[in-house]
């Protein structure tokens, strides 16, 4: 399946998603771990190292900005799931081929794709 020659309106709608979604996690990584204000708890100390762990700040929430960035985000990651998943060249191909076809079109669309290195030679 290697070489698939995809429509080029099925690659960008793919492109985009990649975008989206990474656009997404971007946001969210950013954001107060609760999206409704919450009080945090204190960790626990490790009995010899006297090390603190498992607890967590209080969260002052989402803003209703954060709110809507994030679902104006998730909507554009839908409808671009949605556009990729039913665009009319998945009926060209064998329906056993499929999911190697949608991993190679993924793949292809990567926004950061490196080329992969062959390490014996580098040796």
């Amino acid at each position: 399946m290697a070489g698939t020659d995809f429509p080029d309106d099925l690659r960008v709608a793919q492109t985009r998603l990649h975008q989206a979604a990474a656009e997404l996690a971007a946001l969210v990584r950013t954001l107060p771990w609760s999206v409704e204000p919450m009080p945090g708890w204190p960790g626990t100390e490790h009995p010899h190292t006297g090390e603190v762990t498992g607890s967590r700040e209080d969260s002052p929430g989402w803003t209703l900005e954060q709110k809507e960035s994030v679902q104006r985000l998730r909507s554009k990651c839908t409808d671009l799931s949605i556009r990729v998943a039913t665009h009319p060249f998945w009926a060209t191909v064998e329906t056993e081929r499929r999911v190697q076809a949608r991993t190679e079109l993924k793949q292809a669309t990567l926004p950061t794709a490196a080329p992969v290195l062959d390490v014996t030679e580098a040796a």
